[in-house]
């Protein structure tokens, strides 16, 4: 198993101590791209337009279970998971 691979198993069993850095590798891997918001704000977005946004830990603080199961959704509505 790549480390891609074992990134995307972690990040479908909803560990509760998931990066910010970590999410922004999977959802790469996606096809979305990161873009700032106001503040603390980030977006998600990919090629056919499907925008997933949260706010950004501060620090090196894990996320939140709800931001990444908002994050799994988003996946899902793309058709990559």
């Amino acid at each position: 198993m790549s480390k891609r691979d074992k990134l995307i198993a972690r990040f479908l069993s909803r560990p509760k101590d998931f990066t910010y850095a970590e999410l922004i590798t999977v959802m790469g891997n996606y096809g979305f791209k990161e873009e700032q918001g106001a503040g603390s704000r980030a977006w998600f977005v990919n090629d056919a337009g499907i925008v997933f946004n949260l706010h950004r830990p501060h620090g090196k603080k894990p996320l939140k279970d709800y931001q990444i199961r908002d994050a799994r959704t988003a996946l899902k509505n793309a058709g990559q998971i």
